[in-house]
């Protein structure tokens, strides 16, 4: 980590958690370059493909709610989609095995309007078929995850970005951690993405599918991270029975296989659950 101790380059934040405490925390390099504001713990990054562990658990607090069932067909709820939908359900959404095609790959390098949630159906609408039929095997579809922040809008009648604040963010504690939409929210000590060039770093904050929020839309510190960490072991938030099922990969028609459960990858290390 010393490679980012510079405060001339991009850094980032480690925290280490053992036996449910902060057992070693420490920042290097910069938040933002340009600036030279250093990275602290309470600097908010964009988690990528880790946001999809909020969207997952956003979807697992409707179904507590009873508002809906991992088992409901998706193009019941979001009548837009392809008609080679049918029969996709949530929990095909959940774990990567709906056979969707994913929506980057009808978005061209060219375009410089970034993609929401929103125009994902029309871009898969650009497809005739699914992949495969549903539920027969595994393909990491960023598609599922923008879906299920609008089944989450659909059901709730909330704006996503809403509801995750309202149901996991401030119940946690997690101040600085936002599902960012331009123009609507603010993130605070915020990390800004760097690329290392032969001309040395230059910014690559954003791109054409950046500001999708299901699928990695959500900035947050190691600070609330950590509290995140502790309200899973805690069950805070999630039924067991729920939070089972979220880290529990399906079992698939052989010889199919995935270690994706809802939102986490999900294997054993030693005998040990390892989830990431």
């Amino acid at each position: 980590m010393e490679t980012y101790a510079s405060l001339d380059g991009p850094g980032a934040s480690v925290l280490v958690v053992r036996n449910g405490r902060v057992a070693w925390m420490k920042s290097y390099g910069s938040a933002d370059v340009e600036q030279h504001v250093a990275v602290v713990p309470q600097t908010n990054f964009r988690l990528a493909s880790l946001s999809k562990q909020f969207t997952a658990t956003a979807i697992m607090l409707l179904v507590a709610d009873g508002r809906l069932r991992y088992d409901d067909e998706i193009s019941a709820i979001l009548p837009a989609l392809p008609a080679y939908a049918h029969g996709v359900t949530v929990r095909n959404l959940l774990n990567h095995t709906s056979g969707l095609p994913d929506y980057e790959s009808f978005v061209p390098d060219s375009q410089a309007v970034q993609v929401l949630d929103g125009d994902v159906p029309t871009l898969i609408s650009k497809a005739t078929t699914l992949q495969f039929p549903a539920g027969t095997r595994y393909a990491y579809s960023n598609t599922g995850y923008a879906l299920l922040a609008l089944i989450v809008e659909k059901v709730s009648g909330r704006r996503f970005a809403d509801v995750l604040r309202e149901r996991i963010f401030v119940p946690l504690g997690m101040t600085g951690t936002v599902a960012r939409e331009e123009g609507r929210s603010v993130v605070g000590h915020r990390a800004y993405g760097y690329a290392v060039g032969t001309s040395g770093v230059h910014r690559t904050d954003q791109s054409n599918t950046s500001a999708v929020l299901g699928d990695g839309g959500i900035y947050s510190s190691v600070v609330d991270l950590a509290k995140w960490d502790r309200a899973l072991a805690r069950r805070t938030l999630v039924r067991a029975a729920d939070q089972r099922l979220a880290w529990t990969p399906p079992t698939l028609p052989s010889p199919a296989t995935t270690e994706y459960g809802f939102g986490w990858f999900a294997d054993r290390a030693q005998g040990t659950l390892r989830l990431r």
